[in-house]
């Protein structure tokens, strides 16, 4: 079943003060491959480990009927403009 951006994005938004987010449809709309870049406050001080665990968490659902799903997850203080 694909996924709609719009899900993503809302899923992403109410459970992250998020500054930046970036969702990429790379299925060529079919819902089925997506990439995200997030930045977040709610990364300071986690390692990159920690911080795709949380958006692993966060996504479950929404990941569990992707066919790709890539991450590009960054704390405010360590990105210049985006």
């Amino acid at each position: 079943m694909p996924i709609d951006l719009k899900i993503l994005d809302e899923a992403i938004r109410v459970a992250l003060p998020v500054s930046h987010l970036d969702i990429e449809d790379q299925s060529n709309g079919c819902g089925d491959s997506y990439a995200i870049i997030i930045v977040s406050e709610a990364f300071n001080g986690k390692s990159t480990l920690a911080r795709h665990r949380m958006v692993n968490v966060l996504l479950k659902d929404q990941i569990a009927q992707m066919h790709a799903f890539s991450q590009v997850i960054v704390q405010p203080n360590t990105c210049g403009p985006i």
